[in-house]
C-alpha cells in the first residue's frame, strides 16, 4: 500500500510504499473515508528528531472497517466509524490511574502516527477496536465525525480542565481550531463571557459564532491590556491556553483572578520562567492560582458522547472546515496547505472515494 509520511525526520515528507497492516486479535484494519490533516502532523514531521523514518502520518478522521481481529465483538467489516486521536491499549495498568492518554509512558495512548503508522494511507490499523472506535449516528455529518476525535475532544478538554461553570468569565488564548472548540465548549458549559485572543479574521469571526463576547488581536498591542479594558480591569475566572509562545503563561496568569484556573492545551515543551506581571507582583505566586494542562481524551465512549452533542444540534464542528480535497492525492495538498500557515485556513478535509 502507499501512504504519506516522514521520509527523513525534520527534513522531508512524501509518499511511502509499505506492507498493509494485519489486524491482531483485538485490532481493526480500516480504509480512510475522510481525513483532516492537523498542525500536529506538520509539527511531528518538522520538529521531532526521534520519530521513526517511514512513519505514516495522520490521526484525525473517519474510516470504514476492512477487517477485525478474532476478539473484536462490537464492530464488523463495512462499519463506518469515527477514530480518536488517542487510541490506548485499554488493558494497561496506567488506565487504573486515570491517565489513558499516557498509558505505557508519555503520550503512550497516541498510537496513530506515533507508535504505529497513521491514517494517511490506503489502510491503517487501530488497537483495541471495541474500546476506541465509535459508530457514527445517522444524523451526524461525515465532517463532524472526522473532527470529534481530535479538534473537538481537545478543545473541550480546555473547559473541563479549567472547570468552567455557569456564569464564569473566561479567556481563550489562541483560536485556531482547538481554541475555537474551547470557545464552543465554554459556551455549552454556561460561561457568561468569553474573551478570545487571535489574529486571523476568519477565526475571530467564527469565535463570535461559537459564543465569544469579544475578540482581540494580539498584533494590535498587549492582549492582556486589551482584555482588561473590555472587562473594566476585572480579572477573569478561568483562562484557557490553546496557542501562543511559552511566555503566554505569564499573560494567562495576569488575566486570571485569585483562586482562578489556567488550563493549557498547547504543546509547549520547556516554558520560560513564570514571571509575576502587571499588578501586585510581590504576591502573585501566593494567589492560589492553579495551572493545569492535559492531552485530549480518547476512546470510544468519549467520541460517542461528543457525537451525541452534535446530534442534538448544539454543536456544529463542521464550521471549522474551510478547504476540501478529494482522493489520496489530496492528502499531500492538504498537508502542504497546513504547513503553509495560510491566513485563510482553519481546517481542510480530504474525501477519499471508496
Amino acid at each position: 500500500m502507499k501512504g504519506f509520511g516522514i521520509i527523513e525526520p525534520m527534513r522531508r515528507v512524501g509518499w511511502i510504499e509499505k506492507e498493509a497492516p494485519v489486524a491482531g486479535p483485538f485490532e481493526a484494519v480500516l480504509e480512510p473515508v475522510a481525513l483532516c490533516p492537523c498542525t500536529s502532523d506538520v509539527d511531528t514531521a518538522a520538529e521531532n528528531p526521534n520519530i521513526t523514518p517511514g512513519r505514516i502520518l495522520g490521526h484525525e478522521g473517519v474510516g470504514r472497517i476492512v477487517s477485525v481481529g478474532s476478539e473484536v465483538r462490537d464492530f464488523a467489516p463495512g462499519d463506518l466509524v469515527a477514530v480518536p486521536a488517542v487510541t490506548p491499549v485499554w488493558h494497561n495498568l496506567d488506565i487504573q490511574d486515570g491517565i489513558h492518554q499516557h498509558s505505557g509512558g508519555p503520550l503512550g495512548g497516541r498510537y496513530l502516527s506515533s507508535k504505529w503508522d497513521g491514517m494517511f494511507a490506503e489502510y491503517f490499523k487501530v488497537p483495541d477496536a471495541d474500546l476506541n472506535l465509535a459508530k457514527i449516528p445517522e444524523s451526524v455529518s461525515l465532517e463532524a465525525a472526522a473532527l470529534v476525535g481530535d479538534m473537538v475532544t481537545t478543545g473541550f478538554h480546555g473547559p473541563e480542565l479549567a472547570e468552567v461553570e455557569f456564569g464564569d468569565r473566561v479567556a481563550v488564548i489562541g483560536i485556531g481550531p482547538v481554541g475555537l472548540m474551547s470557545v464552543a465548549g465554554c459556551a455549552l458549559r454556561g460561561a457568561a463571557e468569553i474573551y478570545c485572543v487571535g489574529h486571523r479574521p476568519v477565526t475571530r469571526a467564527l469565535a463570535m459564532e461559537f459564543g465569544a463576547a469579544a475578540t482581540v488581536d494580539y498584533a494590535e498591542g498587549p492582549f492582556v491590556e486589551q482584555i482588561m479594558e473590555l472587562t473594566g480591569g476585572k480579572p477573569l475566572d478561568k483562562v484557557i491556553i490553546a496557542g501562543g509562545e511559552p511566555t503566554v503563561f505569564n499573560d494567562a496568569l495576569a488575566l486570571c483572578k485569585y483562586n482562578g484556573i489556567v488550563a493549557n492545551l498547547a504543546g509547549h515543551g520547556r516554558t520560560q520562567t513564570l514571571l509575576p506581571m502587571y499588578t501586585n507582583e510581590a504576591i502573585n505566586f501566593c494567589a492560589h492560582k492553579k495551572i493545569t494542562g492535559g492531552l485530549c481524551p480518547g476512546g470510544r465512549r468519549r467520541l460517542e458522547r461528543l457525537m451525541g452533542i452534535v446530534k442534538s444540534g448544539r454543536l456544529q464542528p463542521e464550521k471549522l472546515i474551510t478547504h476540501t480535497f478529494h482522493g489520496m492525492d489530496g492528502i499531500e495538498k492538504a498537508y502542504n496547505l497546513m504547513a503553509s500557515k495560510s491566513q485563510e485556513i482553519i481546517k481542510p478535509i480530504i474525501y477519499i472515494e471508496q
